[in-house]
């Protein structure tokens, strides 16, 4: 999030200066503009803070060479004189690459905060050990950014929400209530545990579809390769000489006909559908659908089902505090759970029912009909012994180690029909090929 500072004149004819924070320059315009409407002022100029490269040296001592940011190379210029600088030169830095911060510096950022907030260590503290400790230029300058905004006494949610991008869309809400929390280690440790879980999930989620794919296509690359350019060369010589084809070997070489001649057409029937599909299930709707008929498919839809159902037990155990009904707590664990259509029915069915119709929750989540049958009971069996927090705690315990194991065992099936697939293709590559080799003239 870049910062802006406003230059304006107030309707009374008084200057104005304010810096503000925005995702971009039209962003940056936008929030002007609104100020603009609402207040009537006279915009002078809009100024984005930059980076710039400088060279100076003091009186006596050696030239030294730094970055600073500021809004303009001449406010740059006017502060090091001010400290005694004699200023060689001052550009704008042209490329400020900081890359991205890898998910695993902000899983140690969160579970360092969480060990160091259990010894009672001040919470600002931990946030210079962290500074000091982190290599990443992009967490740096979000870990200074953070202990600025708790300085100037801002609120959890606007000091944590602007780095979305970073910690992702439930990660900084739950920071943000942590800063608020009556147990700021708790809220810290879990989100730390939300982080592990979904890192290790998508890594295992990876491995277990990412590679065979990759195997896949390169086994039916390798079989096109071999059936459409090196075995027409073999099978076209037995025909200049007469000989019979066998019928394997002819009905091969019918098929690499075929493939030459219709090359264009079957990779546009195949890349086409799989192009609009990736492209609808990147819109909301697309999304939903697939989150929709995704847990149902056999062997993997299972146990992403049962990963969202233990997302949401662990979110709502998080925050979950034993009063009321806790909508709130409810609506953000459905969407920390990674399933569209999963958030859609807790959201339309189970929260409604709560709100309009006064249904324990219980009752509301059975109705959206995306709860598993264990997690139903489970949450019965704390409803009706007063234990509902802690019984969400174990729902979400079982349901990661059975997700866990399961997880090896659909990595193993998928390698088993991955390793089928590979024989098959080589069996089928072989016979061909040694049917061409025992041809005979006629």
């Amino acid at each position: 999030m870049g910062k802006f500072r406003l230059k304006a004149i107030s309707k009374a004819g008084k200057k104005i200066k304010t810096e503000f924070e925005a995702d971009s320059k039209k962003d940056a315009q936008n929030k002007v503009n609104k100020l603009v409407k609402k207040n009537g002022i006279k915009v002078q100029a809009i100024e984005k803070k930059q980076i710039f490269e400088y060279s100076a040296q003091k009186t006596g001592k050696p030239k030294i060479k730094g970055e600073q940011e500021a809004y303009s190379k001449e406010e740059l210029e006017r502060a090091l004189n001010k400290l005694g600088f004699k200023v060689h030169r001052i550009n704008k830095k042209l490329f400020d690459f900081k890359g991205g911060v890898p998910t695993q510096e902000i899983v140690t950022f969160v579970s360092l905060s969480a060990d160091l907030l259990r010894q009672e260590l001040p919470y600002d503290e931990i946030l210079d050990l962290l500074y000091e400790d982190t290599q990443n230029k992009k967490m740096k300058e979000v870990i200074k950014e953070i202990q600025k905004d708790l300085k100037d006494g801002k609120e959890g949610s606007e000091v944590y929400g602007k780095h979305e991008d970073v910690f992702g869309k439930f990660a900084a809400y739950m920071l943000s209530v942590a800063s608020t929390s009556g147990n700021m280690a708790l809220v810290f440790e879990s989100t730390a545990k939300f982080l592990e879980r979904d890192a290790e999930f998508k890594k295992n989620l990876r491995r277990s579809l990412l590679m065979p794919s990759v195997t896949v296509l390169a086994v039916v690359a390798t079989v096109l390769f071999y059936v459409g350019y090196i075995f027409p060369a073999t099978a076209e010589m037995f025909l200049e000489f007469d000989i019979q084809l066998p019928p394997m070997t002819a009905a091969t070489l019918e098929w690499s006909y075929w493939l030459q001649d219709y090359w264009i057409e079957l990779t546009l029937f195949c890349t086409i559908p799989l192009g609009v599909f990736m492209w609808y299930v990147r819109t909301p709707k697309g999304k939903l659908m697939l989150d929709k008929y995704i847990i149902h498919i056999p062997v993997i839809g299972d146990l992403l089902h049962k990963t969202s159902i233990e997302i949401f037990a662990r979110v709502f155990y998080t925050l979950y505090s034993g009063s009321g009904q806790n909508i709130e707590v409810i609506r953000v664990a459905s969407e920390a759970c990674r399933n569209k259509y999963m958030e859609k029915q807790i959201k339309e069915i189970a929260i409604k029912m709560m709100l309009k119709d006064g249904a324990g929750l219980v009752e509301s989540i059975e109705a959206t009909e995306v709860f598993s049958n264990t997690a139903i009971s489970r949450f019965r069996l704390g409803a009706e012994s007063g234990a509902l927090r802690e019984n969400a705690k174990q729902l979400a315990e079982y349901y990661e180690v059975q997700t866990t194991y399961k997880m090896e065992s659909v990595i193993d099936t998928i390698n088993l029909f991955i390793n089928l697939f590979i024989m098959v293709a080589l069996i089928a590559i072989t016979v061909v090929s040694s049917e061409a080799a025992i041809i005979q003239p006629n």
